[in-house]
């Protein structure tokens, strides 16, 4: 055998072997990975969660703002109740007092009773205890007219007493959610106009 050949020989041989090294690691990795791939493959798919019925998702919301409402009210320092960013504005307690007390304008005529006359006033809840309280039991009193309505009984119907206009009881909760939304994000400037951190700000422990 010629030089050439044995050269030749010897390159056919390396070219053989290392293409039969690759096909049996690319077979191994097939062997190890079929499985997983298959595991994946079969693996159905959950289904997916009903929604929520309508009054589940008002109440959710509705005590969701409660709940943010309340732990100012439990956290700022009674010290600071009457702070005002500016002189024309309500002070912080009378804040919450307008918020809290502006749901008896729907919970009122829902329950067939009259509205409010107005705001409660500061005189009457002098106490950051007493304020904590009257906001607690105003997004309590909620959740309870939400919950015994269920989702039928928001399509209850009432008298509104700014428009005086009949109004489903459903459409005015989430009017009043929004409207306890609104002083939530004015309470969140008098917070950091006072040098501090809302409660839902801080880092979660």
């Amino acid at each position: 055998m010629t030089l050439a050949k044995v050269s030749f020989a010897k390159v056919t041989f390396a070219k053989v072997s290392l293409a039969a090294t690759l096909l049996l690691t690319l077979v191994l990795t097939l062997a190890v990975a079929a499985p997983v791939l298959a595991q994946t493959a079969e693996k159905p798919k959950s289904a997916p969660k009903p929604a929520d019925s309508p009054s589940k998702v008002l109440l959710d919301s509705w005590n969701d703002i409660g709940r943010k409402l309340i732990a100012m009210a439990e956290d700022f320092p009674e010290d600071k109740y009457d702070f005002k960013p500016t002189p024309a504005q309500r002070s912080f307690a009378d804040q919450l007092l307008h918020a809290a007390g502006g749901n008896y304008f729907f919970l009122n005529p829902a329950n067939g009773k009259p509205a409010p006359e107005g705001d409660p006033k500061r005189a009457d809840y002098k106490t950051k205890a007493q304020v904590v309280a009257y906001v607690k039991q105003s997004f309590a009193d909620g959740a309870a007219l939400i919950q015994a309505k269920g989702d039928k009984g928001l399509n209850d119907t009432f008298v509104e007493p700014f428009t005086n206009q009949w109004a489903r009881v459903g459409d005015q909760a989430w009017g009043f959610v929004e409207h306890s939304g609104e002083h939530y994000g004015q309470l969140v400037n008098y917070y950091r106009t006072a040098g501090m951190v809302p409660p839902e700000s801080r880092p979660k422990k």
